[in-house]
């Protein structure tokens, strides 16, 4: 049986992993026979957002492994935990916490960093040219994990295009449903909610995906 490894980023879409595609993810890894880990980086989120009321609570602080608990049921491990040996491939869920809490992309755009945890956990899949698939606004680490001319698509979104492209990578802009396949690199991306209207939509692309990097894989 395959094993994929699921990297999360936090817990609700504004400051964590977008839970929809966190799970759909999940449901789509475990209806195609493949068997899954769940991740996350042991720091702090950049901060917290009340998903209610819209905006930052301020003087709270949460974990982003004890935060992406929840959605893996508790059944997660730090990034410093993984053996490399045991996985197929890795799937990148995203949300904003892809792009506050995995990087900066939030804050600085094409100048973003990738924190050293996750450049190191993603980089053993890389290193061991195993498949990696990105989801949302996630792929916007492709560029500077993988180089100049990787292959990726955050859907449409001009400003998110063009920072993609500015850090040397090749944006294929698509619709919500599609994917995009990097076949010499071995990555794989779709837009899911930076295009989605619906969970529907989310689900279709995600499913695509997931079913390309376990063939990849």
């Amino acid at each position: 049986m395959k094993k994929m490894a699921v990297l999360l980023s936090g817990c609700g879409v504004f400051d964590g992993s977008e839970i929809h595609e966190a799970v759909l993810t999940l449901l789509a890894l475990a209806k195609a026979g493949v068997s899954y880990q769940c991740f996350a980086p042991d720091i702090a989120q950049m901060h917290v957002i009340n998903h209610a009321a819209g905006a930052v609570a301020e003087g709270e602080t949460r974990n982003v492994l004890v935060e992406s608990a929840r959605i893996a049921r508790g059944e997660i491990k730090a990034t410093t935990e993984l053996d490399i040996s045991e996985f197929d491939g890795l799937v990148i869920p995203g949300g904003f916490g892809a792009a506050k809490n995995l990087c900066d992309f939030a804050v600085n755009g094409a100048e973003m960093q990738i924190p050293p945890l996750v450049t190191e956990f993603i980089g053993q899949f890389i290193k061991a040219n195993k498949v990696v698939g990105f989801i949302c606004i996630s792929p916007i680490m492709i560029p500077l994990l993988y180089g100049a001319g990787a292959q990726g698509t955050i859907g449409t979104d001009a400003d998110t295009a063009a920072a993609f492209k500015a850090m040397g990578g090749d944006h294929q802009a698509v619709t919500v449903d599609e994917i995009v396949v990097d076949a010499a690199r071995k990555v794989v991306s779709t837009p899911a909610y930076m295009l989605a209207g619906n969970i529907v939509e989310v689900h279709n692309g995600i499913e695509k995906l997931v079913a390309k990097v376990v063939e990849l894989a």
